[in-house]
């Protein structure tokens, strides 16, 4: 054997031998018994998912992930429609209503309200700002809502507030993400998608959960408000839209009818089959139910995304402009996605960010104007669920990601040329209807100038918790693997809202 020969053959026998390690117990055992040290020891100390832990993770159903599935236990709401107004809308100017604030109303701010504190914008000392609304105490319960929602005030009694939220993060895009997904920064499963892991959707030709956008604009925090995190990607949310195709991409290409695409879509999956057969990655099963689901979505999300042929007497209620992009077309649709089934409608509706930069941007201004946007159709979008039986099991969100301070903004310490408000950390408004929550309520207070909550104090946590909740899970006990351990969308905070619950 020539010396080429024995090289070559030496290259060969280390290869069949590094080979073999793979294949071997003696070679298991050597490279894992670190490893396998670390399991023994982490049983010791009770690590690992636990029984309702388990129950959890097993909820992932790849061949299916969105079929319908029971909740921990029996919940009152078997839907949620969250309405967000992105830029945060002032609770001074609606629900919070503070007459002594109004005595300070042109005054300086007094020291104490801004040593140790952090704004956003606002430098040196601004003046106070008295409500820039009439209020009146609505229906049976008393609720102070003013006169930007003449039309709301007429339901105030269908539901339960909460008057002392609070938030760490005073920009608009961790503060969003703190709100719809638990953390302030990236990479967490949203609300819904959190939903749609647990209890799939009843409607197996629509999305589980279904994001509609108004206002011009994406929130701060872009798509990853409705991002699935780490959860699979099937639970993302799907964004659909009231102006021109409901979906982009939904219609078959020039020259492609509905068999051409049918016979595409399955070559597409058999190819997905054998490498799903190959290396067994349960992501490529969602992906077969993606494609499968995307082609019964041609016929049934042009459909139910039609609003023309409602009635006469609901487009008058809502408020509604057929054809166009708006607040009322999407709340009207979202009335009608959870009527067919769909998990969790997650509305976001752009422009309340009432610094007083500029007229559109003006407390005065602006602010009335997007309250009477969204008045009529958020009044009807609860009316028309009573109506239909749907508001017992359909848990309706209306707020913002912070709240505006009881003082004037003066960015840079110079007076803004329009009234308005900074954003603010310490208290702001949120209501939650239907769903199993308490009518006419009203939990949590601020103190005499709507600067900190004094008394019933919540958190997103608590928000998202109390959803959760509603939807049948225990927040602690709802977890997704991941990294090495179980995350929830709570993380290590929170607490159900017990006080608002029916």
């Amino acid at each position: 054997m020539t010396q080429k020969e024995l090289h070559n053959q030496r290259l060969i026998d280390e290869a069949n031998t590094r080979a073999l390690h793979y294949f071997t117990r003696r070679h298991f055992l050597k490279e894992s018994a670190m490893g396998l040290g670390a399991l023994a020891l982490g049983s010791l100390f009770g690590c690992g998912a636990g029984k309702e832990e388990a129950v959890s993770n097993n909820l992932f159903d790849a061949a299916n992930p969105l079929a319908p599935k029971l909740p921990l236990f029996p919940g009152k709401a078997k839907s949620v429609i969250y309405l967000h107004m992105a830029g945060a809308p002032s609770q001074l100017e609606l629900f919070d209503y503070k007459p002594a604030l109004m005595k300070l109303d042109g005054q300086d701010c007094p020291p104490s309200l801004l040593e140790g504190k952090r704004f956003a914008f606002i430098r040196g000392v601004p003046k106070m700002m008295g409500p820039q609304a009439v209020f009146k105490q609505r229906g049976q319960s008393g609720a102070w809502v003013s006169d930007h929602m003449p039309h709301f005030a007429t339901v105030a009694d269908e539901v339960s507030f909460l008057k002392a939220v609070t938030t760490d993060q005073f920009n608009h895009g961790p503060a969003q993400l703190l709100m719809h997904t638990g953390a302030p920064r990236l990479g967490r499963p949203s609300i819904g998608s959190w939903a749609t892991y647990g209890l799939g959707t009843e409607n197996q030709n629509l999305p589980g959960f279904v994001v509609l956008t108004s206002g011009g604009k994406f929130p701060d925090a872009g798509k990853s408000v409705w991002g699935s995190g780490f959860l699979p990607s099937v639970y993302q949310g799907v964004q659909c839209r009231s102006e021109g195709d409901p979906v982009l991409f939904i219609k078959d290409p020039e020259g492609m009818d509905r068999d051409l695409r049918k016979a595409s879509i399955d070559a597409i999956n058999e190819v997905n089959r054998q490498q799903y057969e190959e290396f067994h990655d349960p992501e490529t099963l969602s992906r077969i139910a993606q494609y499968e689901m995307a082609y019964r979505m041609q016929i049934s999300v042009p459909e139910v995304m039609n609003i023309n042929d409602e009635p006469a007497y609901i487009h008058e209620m809502y408020g509604t402009q057929p054809g166009k992009s708006c607040y009322a077309n999407n709340v009207l649709l979202a009335r009608k996605l959870v009527e067919k089934g769909v998990r969790f409608v997650q509305l976001f509706d752009w422009g309340w960010d009432s610094h007083g930069t500029d007229s559109n941007l003006a407390i005065d201004v602006g602010f009335i104007n997007k309250c009477r946007q969204v008045d009529k159709a958020t009044t009807a979008l609860l009316l028309d669920l009573k109506q239909r039986g749907l508001l017992e099991d359909t848990l309706v969100v209306w707020g913002g990601e912070f709240g505006r301070t009881p003082m004037m903004e003066n960015r840079d310490g110079k007076q803004n040329p329009f009234k308005g408000r900074d954003h603010h950390v310490e208290a702001f408004t949120i209501w939650m209807a239907g769903g199993g929550i308490k009518k006419a309520t009203s939990y949590g207070e601020t103190d005499e100038i709507g600067y900190s909550a004094i008394s019933g104090k919540t958190t997103a946590f608590d928000i998202q918790a109390t959803l959760l909740n509603q939807l049948g899970f225990d927040h602690e006990k709802f977890t997704y693997q991941f990294q090495g351990r179980p995350f929830r969308l709570t993380d290590v905070h929170g607490r159900v809202i017990e006080e608002i619950i029916a």
